[in-house]
């Protein structure tokens, strides 16, 4: 008995992966033939890093250094655009029919959605990786040694996955992919209200307490620290614990949200 137990959890714990991987496989090739969606996820970011560097960082900061207070702020830009494209992509799911071929199928239906974010976390590292690299040549001089990469870029990986799974929560909340998008849209606002591209401390004093409070501010001046020998300890538990509080309550909200909406279809 005990022997047949183990042996239908092992079973069934495969089919899961196989259909997990069948689903962010799926996604991916998506996200290959919506390239045009991909690259302007790169480039919206890479553009607003060359103005405010060119244009704005000579006024922001005389010394020329400005690139390097800005491009972590840039990078959680980047990773916002591409994750907001998630909300969309759900919704789209959710409401052409699709989730009712596979609720008829012996199959989760739920691994669409981590599908979804899995793919969407994959492209978010590449699009963070050439807007790094576009950095690097426009004069971006990080001192981070390897251990500091490492740590900057899990971070920049959870802020990824605990956001794409908020949009995907966006997307099966959404009455329409258009409703998906503008409800997103919203929350890329977060980074302006931050300090990625002016210090907290230059703001009016009502707007001091909100910049300094939202989860975005944490985890930039973190990875801005991590990548320009910056201290930390004031700011990395709460990016951390930002990421995983919306993490958490992205994921409760998404399934809670998929098994009320797909069991009524």
């Amino acid at each position: 008995m005990i022997r047949a137990t183990a042996t239908a959890t092992k079973t069934k714990t495969t089919s899961l992966a196989v259909t997990q991987s069948v689903f962010i496989g799926r996604s991916l090739r998506h996200s290959i033939r919506n390239a045009e969606a991909m690259i302007t996820a790169m480039v919206l970011p890479i553009m607003l890093m060359l103005l405010f560097t060119y244009v704005f960082g000579g006024a922001l900061d005389p010394s020329g250094q400005y690139v390097n207070y800005v491009v972590p702020g840039i990078i959680l830009l980047c990773a916002g655009f591409g994750s907001s494209s998630t909300a969309v992509d759900v919704s789209q799911d959710m409401t052409n029919g699709i989730i009712d071929r596979f609720r008829a199928m012996p199959i989760q239906s739920l691994s669409v959605i981590t599908g979804h974010v899995v793919a969407s976390l994959a492209r978010n590292m590449l699009a963070t990786g050439v807007v790094i690299a576009v950095a690097l040549l426009v004069g971006f001089r990080p001192s981070a040694g390897l251990m500091d990469w490492i740590l900057a870029i899990g971070l920049i990986a959870l802020f990824i996955f605990a956001f794409t799974w908020l949009y995907a929560a966006i997307g099966l909340v959404a009455g329409s992919p258009a409703a998906a998008s503008s409800y997103g849209f919203i929350l890329l606002f977060l980074p302006y209200l931050s300090s990625a591209f002016v210090p907290t401390e230059t703001m009016p004093a009502w707007l001091q307490g909100i910049a300094s409070n939202q989860p975005i501010t944490p985890v930039i001046e973190s990875i801005r620290g991590l990548l320009t020998g910056g201290s930390i300890q004031d700011q990395i538990g709460w990016a951390i614990g930002w990421c995983l509080f919306i993490l958490i309550g992205s994921m409760v909200w998404s399934m809670w949200t998929f098994k009320r909406k797909a069991g009524r279809r």
